[in-house]
C-alpha cells in the first residue's frame, strides 16, 4: 500500500475505521456516530454477520459489577452499562429480564470471601441482601448452602440482537466477510487491506478484533505488551430446568478471573450451566478438536503463558478433570444444586474467553485501552465487556475522536 497524495479529506474512504463486529466494536461505531454526528464510520467483521465470538457465545448475563475492584473501569462500567442495557433493551424491544442472582457459599472457607463480597458491592454502589439458609430457599427451593447474597440488579438478555441493534442505529458502513491481513499507518492516517484486496483509507483506526486484537496491534506497527491466551468454556443444557428459578453463582476464587461453574436462567426459558475454564488450542478452539498449530505455538511460546501455567496447575487440572468427564462436571454442580445428575446436563455450544496475559503471567483483570498514532487498541475485554459494552463504547469513541481532531489540527499546521 502506498501512502502518496492521500493527505486530503476527499481520499479518505471513512474518518474512523473500526476492526470487529462484535458488541465493543458495534458500540464504539454507535457511540461515535452519537457523538460526533456526521463522522463517517466503517465497522470490518471477518465473519459474515456480527457477534459470532464472544458476544454471541456467552451466557447472556447483564451482570451487575458486584465483583470488580472499586474504582476499576470493569466496575465502574459494569454498573452504569448493567442500567443502560437494561434500558438500552427496553427501547429497542429486544428480549431482556432482570431476574436477580444468589451468589452461594458451600463451605465454610468461602465464607470470609463472601462477607468480602458484600463489603465490594456497598463499594460499588450495588444493593446486596445477605440470605442465610432458609432464606436462600425462598428464592431457590433445590439450591443449598451455608450462606448467601442476593444481587437484584443481575439480568438476562440476547446480546446478539444488542450487537445487531447498534451496528443498525449507527448508521455506519459495515462490511462483512472482511478479515483484516495488513495495516499500513502514516502520518496522513492508516490504510488497511483485507483478504478480498479491498484497501481502506481511515484517519484513525479503532482495534475492537476481541480474539485477534492483539495480532492486529502487531499488523499497526504496535507492541501490545500482552498476548490473547484463549481459554474454551464449555457449556451444559438442564434437561430440568424447574431445578432453577433465576440465576445460581458460587463464590468466585479471587486469584483467578473466572466466576466458577453457574446456573444461568436465560430469556428463552432454558438453563444454561457451566462454563469451566480450559485452555484453548486455537483462537477460535470451541471444541478439543479445534486445533491450529501456528496459534497454538503462538500462545506456549509466550512466557506469560508458562508463568500462569506454574502458579494454577492444580486449579488447571480440575477444570481438565471436569471438561473430559460429565460425571466430575455434574459432582461440582451437585454442590450447589444436589438434585442434578449426570443426566440432566446435556451438551451446549461452547465459548472462548480472549484474556489478556502479560509477559509476566499477570492476567490483566481489567479492560485494557491503549493508545497509539491514529490508533486505539481494546486488547482486553472479557466478560463483563457485554454488559459494560456501551459505557466501553463511549470510552473508546472519545479517544478515537481526540485523535481525530489531533490528526486533523496536525494537518492544517502542516498546511
Amino acid at each position: 500500500m502506498t501512502a502518496s497524495g492521500h493527505g486530503f479529506g476527499h481520499d479518505f474512504d471513512c474518518d474512523v475505521l473500526v476492526i470487529g463486529g462484535g458488541i465493543v466494536g458495534l458500540s464504539t461505531a454507535y457511540a461515535l456516530t452519537r457523538a460526533a454526528p456526521g463522522t463517517r464510520v466503517t465497522v470490518l467483521e471477518k465473519e459474515p454477520g456480527p457477534a459470532r465470538h464472544q458476544t454471541g457465545r456467552n451466557s447472556g448475563v447483564i451482570h451487575s459489577g458486584v465483583y470488580y475492584r472499586p474504582g476499576s473501569l470493569k466496575a465502574r462500567f459494569a454498573v452504569r452499562g448493567a442500567a443502560e442495557m437494561v434500558k438500552f433493551c427496553a427501547e429497542y424491544g429486544i428480549d431482556h429480564k432482570v431476574s436477580g442472582k444468589l451468589i452461594v457459599a458451600t463451605g465454610r472457607d468461602e465464607l470470609p470471601r463472601l462477607h468480602a463480597l458484600v463489603q465490594r458491592g456497598r463499594e460499588n454502589g450495588i444493593p446486596v441482601r445477605e440470605l442465610g439458609p432458609a432464606q436462600i430457599s425462598e428464592y431457590e427451593p433445590e439450591v443449598r448452602g451455608l450462606a448467601a447474597i442476593h444481587v437484584g440488579t443481575t439480568g438476562v438478555c440476547d446480546f446478539g440482537a444488542v450487537a445487531a441493534q447498534l451496528g443498525a442505529a449507527s448508521g455506519a458502513e459495515i462490511r462483512y466477510d472482511e478479515e483484516v491481513t495488513a495495516v499500513d499507518r502514516r502520518s496522513w492516517g492508516v490504510a488497511v487491506r483485507t483478504a478480498s484486496g479491498t484497501v481502506i483509507r481511515a484517519r484513525v483506526l479503532v482495534n475492537c478484533a476481541g480474539l485477534h486484537c492483539d495480532h492486529v496491534a502487531r499488523l499497526a506497527g504496535d507492541d501490545p505488551g500482552m498476548r490473547i491466551v484463549p481459554f474454551r468454556g464449555e457449556y451444559y443444557e438442564l434437561a430440568r430446568p424447574d431445578l432453577v428459578r433465576a440465576l445460581v453463582y458460587p463464590v468466585p476464587d479471587p486469584a483467578f478471573p473466572f466466576l466458577g461453574v453457574h446456573l444461568t436462567r436465560g430469556i428463552d426459558g432454558g438453563v444454561h450451566v457451566g462454563p469451566n475454564a480450559v485452555p484453548a488450542l486455537a483462537r477460535e478452539g470451541y471444541s478439543w478438536s479445534a486445533v491450529r498449530p501456528r496459534e497454538l505455538a503462538e500462545t506456549l511460546g509466550w512466557p506469560g503463558t508458562w508463568r500462569i501455567a506454574r502458579r494454577h496447575w492444580r486449579y488447571g487440572a480440575g477444570e481438565l478433570h471436569r471438561s473430559l468427564s460429565r460425571r466430575a462436571f455434574a459432582t461440582a454442580v451437585r454442590r450447589l444444586l444436589p438434585a442434578v445428575t449426570e443426566d440432566d446436563l446435556r451438551p451446549a455450544a461452547a465459548g472462548v474467553r480472549a484474556q489478556a496475559v502479560l509477559r509476566d503471567g499477570t492476567l490483566a483483570d481489567d479492560f485494557l485501552i491503549r493508545e497509539a498514532p491514529r490508533t486505539v487498541h481494546v486488547l482486553n475485554a472479557p466478560s463483563p465487556a457485554a454488559t459494560a459494552s456501551l459505557p466501553i463504547g463511549r470510552e473508546v469513541a472519545r479517544r478515537a475522536l481526540t485523535a481525530l481532531a489531533e490528526g486533523r489540527v496536525a494537518r492544517g499546521l502542516a498546511g
